[in-house]
């Protein structure tokens, strides 16, 4: 098996050994699942060395033929198994296993029903890291959908009080955006051909494989070839060309049907924009992800934040800005609203928030937007910016959440006027707060700092550079970094600050003992991780910088 596919189903394995392990063996199920993410994030690691940063396009395919259908008339359709990186999904790869193997750790408690919670667990990590490397659009599917299924139930079943409704508005919102992407998905997959499996079906023969492709495609505009013939395609590179459309039908550039008074190609990039935002959540589909990471246990919160919402924000880079591009420059304006609404209206939030959980939840939608104002924005550096907000709002996500958690598990309370001076009661965990804080906020020196920078750069230029959208974006974004300083300075100044005082006296200040050698594990290592992406940022850049430059041209030069 390819190291790729290693990456997606090595936890399959580790689900088999957890599920023959008799129950009083309970204690191997997180010792299985820990080696099974360390093994997940060394083989990312073996993919970075083999990685070509030179080199802008898809590399380590894995591809081979999967379903195909004949669908009589209409000619066949061709579903392929095909994994690969690039400068878009490398590094969020990484993450992700790094991120799963913390989770572990954190995760170290649970006892309740350990094997169902560690075998779902390793179930997301597949489900997740698949979703990165899929490059057919219905391999990307299965892999984006099934992972709400073992969320569902780990929000459901080892959450808070309302952990019922959290999970049931997670799993509703999250399917009904996914079933606007079905609706795009089987729109794309009647309009457009793989042309080297028509050649094989039509029985050509070429000196090579451009040869066979430039044939196909210039009888594919001519309209000669049979519809008995074609290959329908879900392969998400062969849907970016525009030589591969069928002429004439629903998808094809040449199209000129309208409805509602809109391009059938609007239409599709607009139910893959819902779509996919949903899961970032940008404002106004974005009211679940606050109730989830309330009730969700402090590991899944920070699976959550970390990764799920980076599928979203992904998925409309790899696939709505990839396969309509010029639907991408004609809604640019729409996307950055929404982007940029969601920074001030999130940061508001967040500010007259008194649950700390929460409070941070909406600091992550607030963040978020950055990601898809740099995505609309559609220059090399706000895409770059983007990817690089997507890495290091990850990482420092993880670390807020693990924070919040190390408070509630002493105490079981998350209200902020709870507490007062927690600086003296608790230094080493004041320390990485104020350091997470800053690094979230976008101080310099952090990583927060680079990712809001290039995009903001990015979108300041796109008024000049591509004409997508106005400068006045960017400055009204501005304001929410702000916004993020207000709400997270009054925070350490309410918490940290002053005399020491909780509100449950005696009761409670016993309980407030500073970090433990296990929350100290899983800390250091992410508050590390800011500051060095913040002062080496070419550590990311130097993978996401050229893929997302090919794609910013790609764009503009459709």
């Amino acid at each position: 098996m390819d190291i790729l596919s290693l990456l997606v189903f090595a936890p399959l394995l580790a689900i088999f050994f957890i599920l023959i392990l008799p129950h009083n063996q309970s204690n191997f199920y997180k010792n299985i699942t820990l080696v099974s993410t360390s093994i997940q994030f060394l083989l990312s690691l073996i993919v970075i060395n083999r990685f070509d940063f030179s080199y802008p396009k898809i590399q380590l395919v894995e591809k081979f033929d999967w379903i195909t259908i004949n669908m009589q008339s209409l000619g066949y359709l061709s579903i392929d198994y095909y994994l690969g990186v690039d400068g878009l999904n490398l590094a969020l790869v990484v993450l992700s296993t790094f991120i799963f193997m913390i989770g572990v750790v954190a995760s170290w408690n649970v006892k309740e029903n350990a094997k169902a919670y560690f075998c779902l667990y390793l179930l997301l990590t597949a489900s997740v890291i698949g979703c990165f490397l899929a490059l057919d659009l219905f391999l990307f599917f299965l892999f984006f959908e099934f992972m709400l299924l073992p969320m569902y139930f780990l929000i459901g079943m080892w959450g808070g009080p309302r952990r019922e409704y959290a999970a049931i508005k997670f799993f509703l919102y999250t399917l009904a955006g996914s079933i606007f992407i079905l609706i795009a998905m089987i729109g794309l997959s009647i309009s457009a051909i793989e042309p080297l499996e028509t050649a094989e079906q039509m029985n050509l023969t070429g000196e090579t494989s451009a040869d066979l492709i430039a044939n196909v495609q210039n009888q594919l505009q001519l309209q000669k070839i049979p519809k008995k013939a074609l290959v329908h395609t879900l392969d998400i590179l062969q849907l970016s060309d525009k030589s591969n459309y069928i002429k004439g039908t629903w998808l094809s550039w040449d199209n000129e049907t309208v409805l509602w008074g809109l391009s059938a190609r609007a239409i599709v990039f607009l139910l893959l924009l819902i779509g996919f935002l949903v899961k970032v959540p940008s404002f106004p589909v974005h009211t679940w992800l606050p109730d989830a990471h309330v009730e969700a246990s402090t590991p899944i919160s920070v699976i959550l934040a970390s990764l799920l919402l980076k599928t979203g924000s992904y998925g409309l880079l790899r696939v709505a800005y990839t396969i309509l591009p010029d639907q991408a420059i004609e809604f640019g304006w729409l996307v950055a609203t929404l982007g940029v609404i969601s920074i001030i209206y999130a940061a508001y939030n967040a500010l007259a928030m008194n649950d700390l959980k929460k409070m941070i939840a909406y600091s992550s939608i607030s963040h978020m937007g950055f990601v898809v104002l740099g995505i609309a924005a559609a220059t090399a550096e706000s895409i770059s910016g983007a990817v690089f907000q997507m890495v290091s709002h990850g990482i420092i996500s993880a670390a807020l959440f693990l924070l919040v958690g190390v408070v509630y598990d002493r105490t079981h309370n998350r209200n902020i006027d709870s507490y007062r001076g927690l600086a003296s009661k608790m230094p080493i965990y004041t320390t990485l707060t104020v350091i997470t804080f800053f690094a979230s906020l976008g101080l310099p020196g952090f990583s927060g700092f680079i990712g809001e920078v290039l995009i903001l750069l990015g979108a300041f230029a796109a008024h000049s550079h591509n004409g997508i959208i106005s400068s006045w974006f960017a400055v009204g974004a501005t304001f929410g970094i702000l916004l993020s300083a207000a709400y997270y300075l009054w925070t350490l100044q309410r918490m940290f600050f002053g005399k020491f005082w909780v509100k449950n006296g005696s009761l409670w200040s016993k309980k407030l003992t500073d970090l433990t050698f296990q929350e100290r594990i899983i800390l250091f290592p992410l508050v590390f991780l800011m500051i060095l992406f913040g002062l080496f940022p070419h550590l990311i850049l130097n993978i996401v910088s050229p893929t997302c430059a090919l794609l910013a041209d790609f764009i503009i030069n459709r």
